[in-house]
């Protein structure tokens, strides 16, 4: 297959002052209007046309933030058939407002991954310095790989730029120690594009964020590891919405809801006939997410033999990381799509590898950047946040069913309860039990007894990480030595059948006199003697 070139490049002033030298003085003026130094370049093609002169390109594209007639002027001038691309360009040193000019472009004249037999070309040397560095910074990267050229005293070469970011320096980069991250983690969640969902400033949610904040940038793939219910696929589409994919789909399969032929198909799509009740062709979650991000949920969940599908499927066939190549079911016809793949799972899977479980050539391929969520019992300090948000979530929810619904607050002791309870169940127990109170409660207020009744649990239970409350906020130790004081109390009066000799046998006390005290003093009822 023979290779078509495709040249991009800005044009600088020196290609216009170059032109203004070919042209008449009474043309000059409008060429060079607003160009630094306003004087034509006698003598010399300028920095683009010295390139085409000793190049073939089978396409040029020319970005050019000027107006006026000069940018056809040029076009005609410089020869090649050139494209022209206007964009408007503020600040030529701003590097934010460059970088998504050029990216969008860049986009826009060659698909990531590209087709095959495409011959990426940048020139270097047309445009301020931080256009170029974006070139360097992007063709180095995303559109790799690159040929970038370079221009002066009338001569054009290709220029070896000795270092590839994706090789050399992003896996470093990406497991450094969270140490590294300090300085991503002194930002709130709410403050970081994408991750304006997730609510917590506890150091290890931070963290979190600036991990995920930091993998967001780049096309490689993400397992996200945590406790049931601590929100993987909220941050998995934070991830997506951080991302240059953000544009495109975001699609979400949970592996173990499925059989595997089921997920197959699901996965891969299938063609008419393929099995029982296929009755037309049918695309998958990866031609679904060309161009965006598959999220594949319960990643463990999955046996040997999708695995080692998915394998082959993840495998990029020419290096770029997000091409996917893939067969529909009943089909031997492979399709292609452009797919970043973040995964999740709450469990531990190094540990199934070992246990030969699951592919460990599967899990490195899924496993280039680990994101390990912090449960709630690590992040006591943020739960009354999340309960806020949940609750909001909630009373929202209600309203648009119930007209005239009343919106529902925690009290005092609701707030004390959220904070002290351990929430083994993560985010997910919490919001049910917000739920089933707001559902059972008749006022406007939710009381401790509400969310105390709403968890499946015993009714006053001591949360199980004692030694991990957060200070401060309310709470009292004096109070909570009674709670646990009475848990206990109740406890042994139930296992001895409200027999008080044999309770306080099993609490310890010397006499049950000593017990009864204490049953008065707390108020707890005494059925038997």
């Amino acid at each position: 297959m023979a290779t078509r070139r495709v040249l991009v490049s800005w044009i600088g002033y020196a290609d216009f002052r170059a032109l203004a030298a070919t042209l008449p003085e009474d043309r000059q003026a409008e060429v060079l209007r607003g160009l630094n130094p306003p004087t034509p370049l006698v003598g010399e093609a300028g920095p683009l046309r010295t390139l085409l002169d000793a190049e073939r390109f089978d396409e040029v594209h020319l970005l050019t933030g000027h107006t006026g007639p000069r940018n056809r002027l040029y076009a005609e001038w410089v020869g090649g058939g050139p494209t022209l691309h206007a964009v408007a360009v503020n600040d030529p040193t701003d590097y934010a407002e460059i970088f998504q000019l050029v990216d969008s472009r860049l986009a826009a004249i060659v698909r990531v991954p590209r087709e095959a037999g495409v011959e990426l070309c940048v020139h270097l040397s047309p445009g301020t310095p931080t256009m170029a560095a974006v070139w360097l910074l992007l063709g180095k990267s995303k559109y790799q790989p690159v040929t970038f050229y370079q221009t002066h005293g009338g001569r054009a070469w290709v220029t070896t730029v000795p270092f590839d970011l994706v090789v050399d320096y992003v896996p470093q980069v990406l497991r450094d120690a969270d140490a590294r991250l300090q300085s991503l983690a002194a930002e709130l969640p709410q403050d970081v594009q994408g991750f304006r969902e997730i609510a917590g400033e506890s150091a290890g949610i931070r963290l979190a964020v600036g991990r995920a904040r930091r993998a967001a940038r780049r096309d490689v793939s993400v397992l996200i590891l945590g406790e049931s219910g601590t929100g993987k696929e909220l941050f998995a589409r934070a991830i997506h919405e951080a991302g240059p994919r953000r544009e495109g789909a975001f699609v979400a399969i949970n592996c173990a809801a499925l059989s595997r032929e089921l997920l197959e198909s699901e996965l891969f799509g299938h063609r008419k006939g393929a099995f029982t009740g296929a009755d037309r062709d049918r695309d998958g979650a990866f031609a679904a997410a060309d161009g965006g991000t598959l999220f594949l949920d319960e990643i463990g969940e999955c046996d040997p033999a999708m695995q080692a599908k998915l394998l082959r499927v993840l495998q990029p066939p020419d290096g770029s990381p997000c091409r996917r190549v893939f067969s529909r079911v009943g089909d031997s016809r492979p399709l292609t799509s452009d797919v970043r793949i973040v995964a999740a799972t709450n469990r531990d899977l190094l540990e199934s590898v070992t246990r030969h479980e699951f592919r460990e050539d599967l899990y490195y391929r899924l496993a280039v950047v680990t994101l390990k969520l912090p449960p709630l019992r690590e992040r006591r300090g943020d739960v009354a946040m999340i309960a806020g948000r949940l609750l909001d979530r909630i009373n929202r929810e209600f309203a648009r069913q119930e007209p005239g619904f009343r919106p529902k607050r925690l009290s005092a002791s609701a707030l004390g309860f959220v904070r002290r309870h351990a929430w083994p169940g993560n985010v997910r127990q919490l919001y049910n039990t917000l739920v089933q109170a707001a559902v059972m409660t008749d006022g406007d207020l939710i009381d401790r007894r509400d969310l105390d009744d709403a968890v499946a649990e015993i009714p006053g239970r001591p949360p199980q990480d004692l030694m991990e409350l957060p200070l401060g906020e309310g709470f009292s130790l004096d109070r909570l030595l009674e709670d646990i004081r009475r848990h206990y109390l109740q406890r042994a009066l139930t296992e001895a059948a409200g027999v008080q000799r044999r309770a306080a046998e099993l609490l310890g006390y010397r006499n049950y006199q000593t017990l009864a005290a204490q049953l008065d003093r707390l108020g707890i009822k005494k059925d038997k003697h």
